[in-house]
Formats: structure tokens, C-alpha cells, sequence
């Protein structure tokens, strides 16, 4: 029974939910066994409301937010976003698509109930463009 974790930046039409969504799309619950943020390629750390508020500072809005912290499972089928805006708007809120598909970077540690398997999801716009 594996988790399989993804995470993906969700755009959608004007007035609707924009952000970044991790989802369990495998047969066993995830256990998150750490998460590592980054902003323009500097480690900033875990995905907890202190870094949170570091990658929103300065901005004009503050997107809701849901935080990973260690041993919190995702079960399987659940979607979780990250960072989100209800009602986007992308000429109000273009800085938040840039920061997303752009500048963030955010690695999932995970494991199964049995544990000790180290699984890792990412997204990553570097390793993207790579691509």
C-alpha cells in the first residue's frame, strides 16, 4: 500500500482557486516526514507559518495557507493546497502566479505506515525548465 504524493500549481479561470496542491494520488496514507522550502534557490526551511510568512513578506495580500510539519499523514485521495487565493485575479495577482510557478520551491518527505522508505516529491520551476 504506497503513498504517492504530487505537487502541482493549480491556475485557474478568474474569481476561483489558485495555488500550489499536493495530492495523494496512491493506495496508502503518507506520512510526512519533513518538507524543505525554497526561495529563489536559498533554503528558507520547513513549510510551517514562520517560512510562510517569509515568502509572503512584502506582498500585497497574504494567501491562505496550509502548513506540512512532520507526521502528518495525507490519506490517500486527499487534496491539500498549500498556498492558495480564492478569487484570483491575474492582473491583480500576477505577483502570486510568479511566485509560485517561478520562485518557490517545496520537497515533500514522506513515507508509508510501515515507514522508513524516504519517498520524495517536488516542484521545483528550476528542475522544470530543465525539462
Amino acid at each position: 500500500m504506497r503513498p504517492l504524493l504530487r505537487i502541482w500549481r493549480v491556475r485557474n479561470f478568474e474569481g476561483s482557486r489558485t495555488g500550489i496542491k499536493v495530492v495523494n494520488a496512491g493506495l496508502g496514507p503518507a506520512i510526512v516526514t519533513a518538507t524543505v522550502v525554497r526561495l529563489d534557490g536559498e533554503v528558507l526551511g520547513e513549510w510551517d507559518r514562520s517560512t510562510y510568512r517569509r515568502v509572503t513578506q512584502g506582498q500585497p495580500v497574504r494567501p491562505k495557507v496550509s502548513t506540512l510539519k512532520q507526521g502528518v499523514p495525507l490519506l490517500t485521495g486527499q487534496e491539500l493546497y498549500l498556498m492558495f487565493l480564492d478569487d484570483y485575479d491575474p492582473a491583480e495577482h500576477g505577483w502570486f502566479w510568479r511566485l509560485v510557478s517561478e520562485r518557490l520551491s517545496i520537497e515533500i518527505f514522506y513515507e508509508s505506515m510501515y515507514g522508513g522508505e524516504n519517498f520524495r516529491c517536488v516542484l521545483d520551476p528550476r528542475e522544470e525548465a530543465q525539462a
